[in-house]
């Protein structure tokens, strides 16, 4: 008796849920070196090729995207804790302060201790300012159509949200739904102000580019609405966003006579982590405003 082959969308979909298993594998183990050989179980793929589909759907190594997580994540503790830098740079994977010291002064411009005293954060810090003084950076009104999104949901630190741009993109690259045009996108429900860290609820996503492209599990669909918002271009590390949030809500929004909207805030990535270091990322953060 012959057996048929599986479908391209079984086999797709089989890719799909063995590369978010890798993902959350990676998340969750972030602190232990990654062992191939252990990863394969984890996907169920053989050891001797799964790597090199890994590569070609995500565009870097498993061993690239672990020390690219892990600086990310020592960015966001030089940011926003008062962590030791002797607890840090272990966390981050190197033998040495020094090898630390190098490795993220060539990602983010500046060594490690500079960058928490004068990272792009500051430039949105009134800490320092003196008495009276509002620096008033660039805010666009923009006013722009509604849109429909194909995302991967998130819940828990914002700061975690690039597992869902993970999976998205695995999602994406097994169904060979990857184009260099697409539109990224990252929405944010909760208000992190009043929402405990484990229940805030946000979505990675792309816009769809026309009413073809197809939105099938584990991707949902998504509404952003359309009107008037607040924009505001932030260059650097995703790990200093917070500093340009504040501003945003706290100086600009107040001093506007504008209000926000009843829609959630996202951001609109501009170009690509893979690609480009940590210091030259471009994310637009779009206020809905009544």
């Amino acid at each position: 008796m012959s057996v048929s082959p599986p479908s391209e969308s079984a086999s797709q979909a089989g890719y799909v849920r063995r590369f978010t298993r890798v993902v959350e594998y990676i998340y969750a183990h972030l602190d232990e070196a990654p062992d191939l050989n252990t990863l394969a179980d984890v996907a169920a793929l053989s050891p001797w090729h799964w790597h090199r589909t890994w590569q070609a759907v995500y565009g870097e190594s498993v061993v690239n995207t672990v020390k690219r997580l892990r600086l990310q994540r020592a960015a966001a503790d030089l940011t926003h804790t008062d962590m030791a830098l002797e607890a840090i740079w272990p966390r981050a994977g190197y033998g040495s302060l020094a090898a630390f010291t190098r490795a993220f002064r060539d990602a983010y411009g500046m060594p490690p201790t500079e960058f928490r005293k004068a990272g792009s954060h500051t430039r949105f810090s009134m800490l320092n300012a003196p008495k009276g003084f509002s620096p008033m950076h660039d805010v666009a009104i923009r006013k722009l159509s509604p849109a429909t999104l194909a995302v991967i949901p998130h819940r828990g630190s914002y700061m975690e949200i690039g597992k869902a741009f993970e999976m998205l993109f695995g999602t994406l690259g097994a169904r060979n739904l990857l184009r260099p045009d697409l539109c990224m996108r990252g929405l944010f429900y909760s208000d992190p102000t009043s929402v405990p860290e484990a229940d805030l609820q946000s979505a990675a996503g792309i816009m769809v580019p026309d009413a073809s492209f197809p939105i099938e599990a584990p991707l949902q669909r998504a509404e952003l609405r359309g009107g008037d918002y607040a924009v505001l271009r932030h260059k650097g590390p995703y790990s200093d966003m917070k500093a340009a949030y504040d501003w945003l809500y706290g100086e600009w929004l107040v001093q506007s006579g504008r209000e926000a909207a009843d829609a959630p805030v996202f951001e609109d990535y501009l170009n690509n982590p893979r690609e480009v270091p940590p210091t030259e990322l471009l994310t637009d953060i779009c206020l809905p405003l009544k």
